[in-house]
């Protein structure tokens, strides 16, 4: 149990806690929310005594293991399995302690405690950590300093998810996965067994895995109940808004609906109008709340372009002649497509985006594109790109003057104004402007000569929930059309009305909806996994010959519990499934809430027990 009591902390003269006291119980699973420069990280640090209070206590039950992830990340060439496996210090050293011990009393009594540490399938459990975050099965025995800073942090990650702390602290976890691991994370942090404390800008991660919020504001901790979606209803009732932010809901709604009718009638957009109804009927007062406090913004509509847009035949694309990243390529984009691109990182996503922005020839095949046909592009890497030395107007003004030498300042401000910039903030120095301000310049940038397709790679990396949801209210405004690379899934389901997946050197579209591409990439990791083992089998058995063993009793009889428990809970699963098909099923929001509640977690448990089952055939 953590019990904060009165707790401040100052920086210089600015107070960021204050007085704050908060009680987390045991096996809580708590999010952490709040501003950027709210104090959520500092909060973090003071319960790890990497600071230390300037006035309160922090209490944590001794007998707790509390675990973060190491952002000190050690130069080894260490394989990765290894460096997961050494996490666990007391196992790494009795494994150790065994090569070299005599004393047969000490032999057994090591083997006896590694055996109730479950030391025998650790390798196991660090194999599906690591391929769960997104590592093939050949990557695991490469040394670790050979992959780059964002794969590096995934192994800290699985390093403390094996180790499996009694308080787990995570601190944005998801900056430095793709949308594939973060499904993996969600469902992993569902059931996991201990106290979780989560700072995240993921509004789908805080939904799916904690069951309580604590709001850092104003240098004070308040604690609600349940997950991110009830915190933003409850914080609403108490500050009187359900009224307003109910009408405001229903003017969005009127919206969406007026896509709906436009589309519903013409065969090659039934499958958008269906995205838009499903989006719909999941609207609630949250996202009308969010929408009310956020930051606004808006995308320039543009004029009228044929259709399509962009015609992409045949074409093979890369970076090394010979060696194509993506082959025979051959898709349309119409003016009105909203186009998310699925597909672990490597895949070819961020090459697929410069071939439609013409940043990238074909090597074979061809692209045509509409004769007046305006691209705005966003790249995750484009911050780094920005002259810090000048303002925000003084850059603005140097980019529309390229095009307009008489442009007058009111028109420059004005297209700062539809980004959130007021004239104080646009004189400041790019320099000293948040990562949040800096995504929001470039998107006026991209957007300032009203541009028929928005490319947008990675647009929320530094954006939190409330930024999130104006982009999205901003994006569905916008008349042009989309392609969109995201970790967001919430962004993705709430944008994008076609999805395609960039897998295999192929692109093509993905049938279903981002739950079915869940169960897509979950079944997918199986088959790679039992067929990266088929091969290493192969292989052992190309160099030794060896009869096939046989299942002992025990391990016969896992298997056995283990089908019997899917074959329960897939079940258990439709049962639920047919209840939430019912009609009328959302006209109790706590109700279908509890039973959604319900529904993830045996969705999560299940998975996890087809993983063992799938470990255990393979073993």
């Amino acid at each position: 149990m953590l019990n904060i009591s009165n707790l401040t902390y100052k920086i210089g003269g600015r107070t960021i806690i204050e007085n704050a006291n908060l009680n987390v119980t045991d096996g809580w699973r708590v999010g952490v929310i709040g501003l950027n420069g709210a104090g959520k990280s500092t909060l973090f640090k003071l319960i790890t005594k990497e600071l230390q209070a300037d006035g309160g206590s922090i209490q944590l039950s001794q007998k707790q293991k509390l675990g973060q992830v190491r952002q000190d990340i050690p130069e080894t060439d260490t394989p990765l399995i290894d460096m997961v496996l050494a996490a666990n210090e007391e196992m790494a050293q009795l494994w150790k302690d065994s090569e070299t011990e005599t004393d047969p009393d000490r032999i057994g009594e090591i083997f006896q405690r590694l055996g109730d540490m479950d030391a025998y399938s650790a390798p196991s459990k660090a194999a599906t950590l690591l391929t769960g975050l997104g590592f093939k099965e050949h990557q695991l025995t490469e040394p670790f300093s050979s992959f780059s800073g964002g794969w590096q942090m995934r192994v800290m990650l699985a390093a403390l998810l094996f180790v499996e702390p009694d308080f787990l602290l995570l601190d944005e976890p998801t900056n430095h996965l793709d949308l594939e691991a973060i499904m993996w994370l969600e469902t992993y942090l569902v059931s996991y067994p201990h106290t979780l404390m989560i700072i995240s800008h993921d509004r789908e991660l805080l939904n799916k895995c904690i069951d309580h919020v604590v709001h850092v504001d104003k240098g004070q901790l308040t604690l609600y109940t349940g997950n991110y979606d009830t915190f933003e209803r409850e914080r609403a009732m108490r500050a009187g808004l359900q009224q307003k932010m109910h009408e405001k809901q229903q003017a969005e709604r009127a919206h969406m609906q007026k896509f709906i009718d436009r589309f519903k009638a013409k065969a090659s957009k039934a499958a958008q109008a269906q995205s838009r109804v499903k989006a719909m009927e999941k609207m609630d007062l949250v996202d009308a709340v969010i929408s009310a406090r956020a930051i606004r913004f808006s995308f320039p509509n543009p004029d009228k372009i044929g259709t399509p847009m962009m015609s992409i035949d045949k074409a093979d694309i890369g970076y090394v002649e010979g060696k194509p990243i993506l082959r025979g390529i051959h898709e349309n984009i119409d003016p009105d497509d909203r186009i998310a691109l699925l597909g672990a990182n490597g895949n070819g996503k961020s090459t697929l985006m410069k071939l439609i922005a013409g940043k990238l020839d074909t090597m074979k095949g061809e692209v045509k594109r509409a004769g007046k046909l305006r691209i705005g592009y966003f790249s995750q890497h484009q911050t780094e790109e920005l002259d810090v030395t000048l303002t925000p107007y003084q850059a603005m003004l140097a980019l529309m003057a390229k095009y307009d030498p008489n442009v007058r300042e009111p028109v420059v401000r004005a297209k700062l104004g539809s980004f959130g910039f007021s004239r104080d903030l646009a004189d400041n120095k790019i320099g000293s402007l948040s990562g949040g301000e800096k995504a929001r310049l470039l998107f006026a940038f991209m957007s300032f000569d009203s541009p028929h397709l928005l490319l947008l790679d990675e647009p929320t990396n530094h954006l939190d929930i409330d930024a999130r949801e104006a982009l999205v209210n901003a994006l569905n405004a916008y008349e042009g059309a989309i392609v969109i690379v995201s970790h967001d899934p919430h962004m993705l389901e709430k944008v994008a009305d076609r999805l395609w997946l960039v897998k295999d050197g192929a692109v093509g579209d993905f049938n279903g909806d981002l739950e079915d591409y869940r169960q897509f990439v979950v079944q997918s990791r199986r088959e790679e996994r039992k067929s990266d083992k088929q091969k290493k089998d192969k292989e052992t058995a190309k160099v030794e010959v060896a009869p096939e063993p046989k299942i002992d009793k025990v391990a016969r009889k896992k298997i056995e519990d283990a089908e019997k428990e899917i074959a329960r809970l897939t079940g258990r699963k439709a049962e639920i499934e047919a209840q939430m098909a019912q009609p009328g099923f959302y006209n109790d929001p706590k109700k279908s809430a509890d039973v959604k509640k319900l529904y993830d977690r045996i969705s999560a448990e299940l998975e996890q027990k087809e993983e063992a089952w799938v470990l255990l055939e393979a073993s």
